[in-house]
């Protein structure tokens, strides 16, 4: 599939469907109830739902791979036949992912940028699918121990360059690759306001750009929040900020208040 950048920012919907996520942990684990959500971020606008079976939050460790597919291809297998937007699947495992895709999963979202498994690149390739690339500075658990960047945005791009050549070298299609400077993975707070500030640079990169600032703890840390899932206002503002700096997909939490963003700030953009 292709996604259409063309005429708009697109809204990804998340979908964490874990007892242990920073913003949303256990709210979505039952099944009905994360099928609901997804259905009801489809009818608000969300262009895609992207799910996910492990956490990937600070200092977190990864779950084995039969555990994240019970988690997520149930959900997946219901929700593809209730709504027609696509489904991305969260994860850097491939039996995971080929799961999600047999399930009807339609998109890869890859926070290691297809490097923790050898086999997620062929299976990506075998399976037609486009893929996410993200950036991190070591894993989940390790990623925010003291990060350090001697070129924050110069890094950033040179690691993208490189996983999208591995991923075109390996049978990817360049229409089929977004990359995602990876905010809050392994950066302090002030380089992630560096990359919302900066955005524009990655656009050089010649792919789709995603920006994932939502609920992020740089937002709590300057508005003085400790709760994640309050972070509402402040996440529309950096959303903001990365649309006007040319991200193509934002990555949200909270999908209504995002699409009204997207309009107004597309609008702004481009014009009515």
């Amino acid at each position: 599939m292709n996604l259409d950048f063309s005429h708009k920012t697109l809204v990804m919907g998340i979908l964490n469907v874990t007892p242990d996520s920073f913003s949303d942990g256990g709210k979505f684990l039952e099944k009905d109830r994360a099928v609901e959500h997804g259905i009801k971020m489809a009818l608000e606008g969300a262009d895609i739902i992207d799910i996910g079976g492990e956490t990937t939050k600070p200092y977190s460790n990864s779950i084995c791979v039969q555990e994240e597919i019970d988690r997520v291809v149930p959900i997946i297998e219901i929700l593809s036949r209730k709504i027609s937007i696509p489904i991305s699947i969260d994860t850097t495992k491939a039996p995971v992912a080929e799961a999600a895709v047999n399930a009807g999963a339609s998109i890869i979202n890859d926070i290691s940028a297809l490097k923790f498994d050898e086999n997620m690149l062929p299976l990506a390739v075998k399976k037609k699918t486009p893929v996410i690339l993200m950036h991190m500075q070591g894993t989940p658990a390790s990623m925010q121990q003291s990060p350090v960047y001697k070129d924050l945005i110069g890094e950033i791009k040179e690691f993208l360059k490189s996983a999208a050549n591995a991923a075109v070298s390996g049978g990817i299609p360049e229409n089929m690759i977004i990359v995602d400077p990876g905010i809050g993975f392994g950066k302090t707070f002030n380089d992630n306001l560096t990359i919302i500030r900066e955005f524009n640079k990655f656009l050089s990169l010649g792919f789709p750009v995603l920006a994932g600032p939502s609920n992020k703890g740089f937002i709590g840390h300057i508005l003085k929040i400790k709760d994640p899932s309050e972070r509402l206002t402040g996440t529309m503002a950096a959303v903001a900020a990365c649309i006007m700096n040319g991200a193509s997909i934002v990555r949200v939490h909270r999908v209504a208040e995002a699409v009204e963003t997207v309009k107004i700030i597309d609008a702004i953009k481009y014009g009515c």
